[in-house]
């Protein structure tokens, strides 16, 4: 079977500890990246994970870590919890991977299912750049640059 991927890369002016704070500890940062979502987990190896809506009604991923290496490397076992047809496809593989370059942090997001053709690595391909440009954003400079993600882009 063909595998579907996407890899994102992101250069932030941080640290590797502030980064992992704000991608697992930090809840109420988080909802300010992440569009009001949320994720919680006990970020260790073997532990449930879930991403939590805005509302905190419903839960719109689950799965598990598969790795948890803190500030360096985190790994998740996701399986999309609202929509048919990427839950169809089964649970995909989030890599994130951390690690100084010159006076910044590299932040390497790699999104992979074992699927030819992915609804899921297609749509996520869309909101990664989003998601983490506003927590760029937000660790450089304090505020989130896009309120909301679904709003059609500008044209120039």
């Amino acid at each position: 079977m063909s595998k579907s991927t996407f890899v994102y890369v992101s250069y932030i002016k941080t640290t590797q500890e502030k980064l992992w704070s704000a991608l697992t500890e930090d809840a109420e940062f988080m909802k300010q990246y992440w569009f009001g979502v949320h994720c919680q987990s006990q970020w260790q190896a073997g532990s449930p994970w879930k991403m939590v809506s805005s509302d905190g009604a419903s839960i719109i991923a689950s799965g598990e870590i598969a790795e948890a290496e803190a500030p360096k490397r985190l790994v998740i076992r996701w399986e999309d919890q609202q929509k048919p047809e990427f839950k169809a496809e089964g649970v995909s593989l989030c890599v994130f991977e951390i690690e100084p370059f010159n006076d910044a942090i590299k932040l390497t997001i790699t999104h992979s299912i074992e699927c030819e053709a992915s609804k899921l690595i297609e749509g996520v391909s869309g909101g990664w750049p989003k998601i983490i440009s506003n927590l760029k954003s937000l660790l450089e400079a304090g505020s989130a640059i896009i309120g909301k993600p679904y709003l059609p882009e500008k044209q120039s």
